[in-house]
C-alpha cells in the first residue's frame, strides 16, 4: 500500500470514527484500512489513535498528525491536477469552496456560464459554513475559496476578485412593525458561520441580550424570518427574491446595512484551469465582480 492510501485511510478513520466506516467510505476492506492504520503508527512510533467504546478516536499526537495528513493530501491531489492542467487547462480540474448564502445564491448561473464556455474543466463545488471553507482552502482541498475576507495566518493568501456584498436584517413584515431591539427574537445560523459569528458581534455591539435561536441553515433561517419567528441577519443577495414579492422586509437596525464583500481567494500556486475561472469572474457580466482595490458599489 502506497504512502498516499495510508494517509487516506488513517484521515478517513480519523473523520469516521471507526475502521467500519473507513472502509466503506473507501470501498476497501476493514483488514485494509487497519493494517493502514498499524503502518503509520509504526512509522509515526507514538499512539495515533485510541479506543472509545465500540469506536476509536485520536490521541493528541493524533489530531496533531491529522491535519497534517490533510494538508499532504491536499497538496498531492493539487499537483496532480496542475500537472495535468498545466498541459491542457480547459480539461483541467477547478475545486471550488463557498459560503452557504454564495453557493446558493452568487455562484450557480456563473458556474453555469464558465461551464457553457469552458465544458471541459472537472469543477467540484463544496459549500459549507465560512469555518469550513478556509479549512478546505488552508489544507489545499480547494483551489478557489468563494466567501468573505480571508482570515489573518492563511498562508499565501491571495485575493483575486471582490464582488459587492451587504448583510441586512430582515423580518416579515408583521415582525417588522414590532421590531424592539433587544426584545425581538433573534434568528441565528449554526456554529462555524461568518454570519452568526457578525450576529454576535453585532448585538454585543449594541449592547443588548434578546432572545435567540439558532437554525441549522441558511435557508432554515430565511423560512423562519418570513414565517414569523424572529430577525435575522443575512446577505441580501440570499433573499432578493423574498424582499422583491414582500414576504421579507428590512428592519432599520443601527449599524446596518453592513458592507461584506464577497472576495475569490487562492492559497499558494494558482492552477492553469483554475485562473480560467477567475478570468470569467472579472470579465464583463460575470455578476459585478472586479480586481481588489477597484472602486465599485459596496452593495
Amino acid at each position: 500500500m502506497t504512502t498516499v492510501a495510508r494517509l487516506q485511510a488513517f484521515v478517513a478513520v480519523a473523520d469516521a470514527g471507526s475502521v467500519r466506516a473507513a472502509a466503506r467510505r473507501l470501498v476497501v476492506t476493514e483488514s485494509a484500512v487497519s493494517a493502514a492504520i498499524a503502518a503509520v503508527g509504526r512509522e509515526v512510533g507514538v499512539p495515533l489513535i485510541e479506543r472509545e467504546g465500540r469506536g476509536l478516536r485520536l490521541t493528541p499526537s493524533g489530531r496533531t498528525y491529522a491535519g497534517y495528513a490533510r494538508t499532504i493530501l491536499g497538496l498531492h491531489d493539487e499537483a496532480l491536477a496542475a500537472a495535468r492542467g498545466d498541459t491542457d487547462p480547459e480539461h483541467g480540474r477547478v475545486r471550488v469552496a463557498a459560503v452557504t448564502t454564495a453557493g446558493e445564491h452568487v455562484l450557480p448561473a456563473l458556474l453555469a456560464a464558465f461551464l457553457a464556455s469552458h465544458p471541459g474543466v472537472d469543477l467540484q463545488l463544496e459549500v459549507g459554513t465560512s469555518e469550513r471553507v478556509w479549512e478546505l482552502l488552508g489544507t489545499h482541498r480547494a483551489d478557489l475559496a468563494i466567501a468573505g475576507r480571508p482570515p489573518q495566518g492563511l498562508d499565501g493568501a491571495a485575493v483575486h476578485a471582490v464582488r459587492p456584498n451587504a448583510l441586512v436584517v430582515v423580518a416579515s413584515p408583521a415582525t417588522a412593525a414590532l421590531f424592539r431591539l433587544g426584545r425581538t427574537r433573534w434568528l441565528l445560523r449554526e456554529a462555524g458561520s461568518g454570519t452568526r459569528t457578525t450576529s454576535e458581534a453585532l448585538l454585543a455591539g449594541w449592547e443588548v441580550d434578546p432572545p435567540r435561536l439558532t437554525l441549522g441553515s441558511n435557508g432554515a433561517v430565511v423560512a423562519g424570518a418570513a414565517a414569523g419567528l424572529g430577525v435575522t441577519l443575512v446577505s441580501r443577495d440570499a433573499v432578493s427574491g423574498e424582499l422583491a414579492d414582500g414576504t421579507l422586509t428590512e428592519v432599520a437596525a443601527p449599524g446596518t446595512p453592513m458592507r461584506r464583500p464577497w472576495h475569490a481567494v487562492t492559497a499558494g500556486q494558482v492552477p492553469a484551469s483554475t485562473t480560467l475561472l477567475i478570468e470569467h469572474l472579472l470579465r464583463s457580466g460575470s455578476g459585478g465582480w472586479r480586481p481588489p482595490g477597484r472602486r465599485g458599489r459596496s452593495g
